[in-house]
């Protein structure tokens, strides 16, 4: 198979390397990140008006109708810059549902919107008691003349805080753990009921936690078939893996290179640390693993638009082995810098705080081992 890029995705790398070279030094994202919001509205105008909001839409919707390869490329070069605004729950998983399950004049106007920059979305679908069961979900929606009525929490909701629609999972039928009976919704976060309380996560990035209390939802707000949600609602979660996967290569590649950096400037015995061959050896073991994830990851692309089954199972070996080889490189990474690696100052640990979130998003590595082993 040939892994080669073409022009235009070498084009599109550079721009976007460009881009977080530009706006995403260290100090800048530190600044960013202590900001109320979080994340700059200028990067995200910037998105916009290069075209990277609209990699994921349709061209039929005045969008790119880009392929997984070049949301790979996108996310790789964010993760080296620790991107923080809100991509992945608007330009992804966002802009699929959407595509999928919306009604015609929905897309019409939302995907619009969205590629514009003007319209951010969230992913609501994880549950206090549920932890990274998707089909765990105590959300109600019940049916009544105007449409539909939400009650129930979610947790963790990446951007939430930010968001003008949250896509919700609620059980509209059936058991607590039953995958029949989640229906997923389009929620305008104005909408009396919806209270958002967001703050930093661990790794600088924004996520909320959200209670829906006796939330009217109009009957166009359900997306797709009643009852039968949680198979989009899989894919979905599954696409926003693959993105947190790339991301995840960029930190690992980043905090690799910074260091070899590091290794060949600092002096102990009167030459460079570098030149010591233990430390060469664990550089070597890092290096493999950052080939290994960007392997699997560009495994896991090939098979987003496969099989169900195919989809599932490339995503959770790339989840589960980037997962570990992220918690190596970063350890690896702090020991490799002495002291200095514990504190806040230094990027790696950001780096390391990074990949540290991208484990615990919707199931960590030994989650995904058990979700491969029961497909076997």
């Amino acid at each position: 198979m040939d892994f080669s890029l073409n022009e235009e995705q070498r084009m599109l790398t550079d721009m976007v390397g460009r881009f977080i070279e530009r706006e995403y030094g260290f100090e800048d994202r530190r600044k960013l990140a202590e900001t109320d919001r979080g994340w700059s509205t200028d990067n995200w105008t910037a998105l916009a008006d290069t075209g990277l909001l609209a990699l994921n839409v349709p061209q039929a919707y005045g969008g790119l109708g880009a392929s997984p390869i070049e949301t790979l490329l996108i996310m790789e070069a964010f993760g080296r810059g620790l991107l923080l605004e809100p991509f992945v729950p608007t330009a992804i998983i966002g802009a699929a549902l959407i595509e999928k399950l919306a009604s015609e004049g929905q897309k019409s106007e939302m995907l619009g919107q969205l590629a514009a920059g003007t319209l951010r979305t969230a992913f609501a679908t994880l549950e206090p008691q549920g932890r990274f069961d998707l089909a765990d979900v105590l959300t109600s929606a019940h049916r009544n003349a105007d449409g539909y009525r939400l009650n129930g929490r979610k947790s963790v909701v990446a951007h939430g805080d930010s968001a003008d629609w949250l896509i919700v999972s609620a059980r509209t039928s059936g058991a607590q753990r039953e995958r029949f009976g989640i229906s997923l919704f389009l929620v305008p976060t104005s909408a009396a009921g919806v209270m958002i309380r967001g703050f930093a996560g661990l790794d600088g990035q924004r996520v909320a936690e959200i209670e829906l209390q006796d939330v009217q939802v109009a009957a166009e707000g359900l997306l797709g078939p009643v009852d039968q949600g949680f198979e989009d609602l899989d894919r979905a979660v599954d696409l926003g893996l693959f993105a947190l996967c790339a991301e995840a290569v960029g930190c690992m590649a980043k905090l690799t290179e910074l260091s070899v950096d590091y290794l060949q400037t600092r002096k102990q015995f009167g030459k460079p640390i570098g030149s010591f061959q233990s430390l060469q050896h664990r550089l070597a073991d890092m290096l493999g693993y950052v080939e290994q994830s960007r392997s699997i990851t560009l495994y896991a692309a090939s098979a987003l638009d496969g099989p169900v089954e195919q989809r599932r199972k490339a995503v959770s070996a790339a989840k589960a082995l980037i997962g570990r080889a992220g918690r190596f490189i970063g350890q690896h990474a702090v020991q490799l810098h002495g002291g200095m690696g514990m504190t806040d100052e230094l990027e790696i640990g950001w780096y390391f705080k990074r990949l540290t979130c991208i484990d615990m998003t919707w199931g960590d590595s030994d989650h995904h081992v058990e979700r491969y082993s029961e497909m076997l």
